[in-house]
Order: structure tokens, then sequence, then C-alpha cells
């Protein structure tokens, strides 16, 4: 019996990083799809017996913003709000270690909960954290080129 090689494009966008036809295909896809909500105020499919079925705005809007992920190399996964991570998952996801998340988790910089002897961790409170440290981020930022330029005018 012969064994079958898997190709690249059998494995999905969660384990890999999508091929140059699959960037160029959400590219294109997510343009149109943005042009034809535009058009028509949402975005109209066939369904079964050929029936349009319309879908809604925000829904559209979450196609567009997945394909965008695609259509700029990106791997994708998509995890619904209430979510419950792992540590090592919500380490992995915030590209930190994990015994640092432990930290964060025992400083209650990140909410979290005792399941038994683990932790687990809400995507939503996960996402929380890395939205707030951005914004603690940028500000940072701002006030260094603020300084900088303070100094170049002294």
């Amino acid at each position: 019996m012969a064994q079958t090689e898997n190709t690249t494009e059998d494995r999905g966008l969660m384990e890999r990083p999508p091929t140059r036809d699959e960037i160029d295909s959400a590219a294109h896809a997510a343009t149109a799809i943005a042009v034809a909500m535009e058009l028509d105020g949402g975005l109209k499919v066939s369904g079964e017996n050929g029936e349009a079925v319309k879908i809604a705005p925000a829904v559209g809007q979450l196609i567009i913003e997945l394909l965008g992920h695609v259509s700029n190399g990106n791997m994708v996964t998509l995890v619904p709000v209430g979510t419950m991570l792992t540590t090592q998952e919500a380490a992995d996801m915030l590209n930190i270690s994990r015994p640092y998340l432990t930290k964060l988790l025992l400083r209650g910089d990140i909410k979290f909960e005792q399941v038994g002897s683990h932790r687990r961790v809400r995507i939503d409170e996960l996402m929380r954290y890395r939205d707030e440290k951005a914004k603690k981020q940028e500000a940072a930022l701002a006030d260094l080129a603020r300084l900088g330029q303070e100094f170049d005018q002294g």
C-alpha cells in the first residue's frame, strides 16, 4: 500500500504560514468582499438551492480581518472569546516564558482561574493585558520622542 506524502497545503493555516498563492488569494478575496459589502451594505453569497444568503456586516468585517492576516503571511487561529488557555498556551500567545507568565498571574497583572492544581487564563483577559501593555508602550515611546525633541531644541 502506497503511503501518500503530506503537502504543505494539507496542513491548515493554524499549523503553517500561508503559501504565496494563499496570500494572493486572501488579498484578492478581502478586497472583493470589502467592495461587495460597500455596494450592497452587506455580503451576499449563494446558499442552498442557489438562494441568496446575506451575511451581516459585522461578520463580513470579521472575514475581511481574517483574510487580511492571511494576506500578510500570518498563521491564523480562531479562538472564541470565552476560551480558557493553559499557562503554556497563554505564554506562547504573549511570546513570553511560562514562568514569567506565572509571575504576572501571581502578581495580579492577569486574572486567572484555578482548575484543580492548574491555572487557566481566559483569552479575553489575556487580550486585555496585551492591549493595556501596548498602550503603555506607545505612551512611553511618545514621551521619549517628546523628550528627544525638547533636548534637540534646548
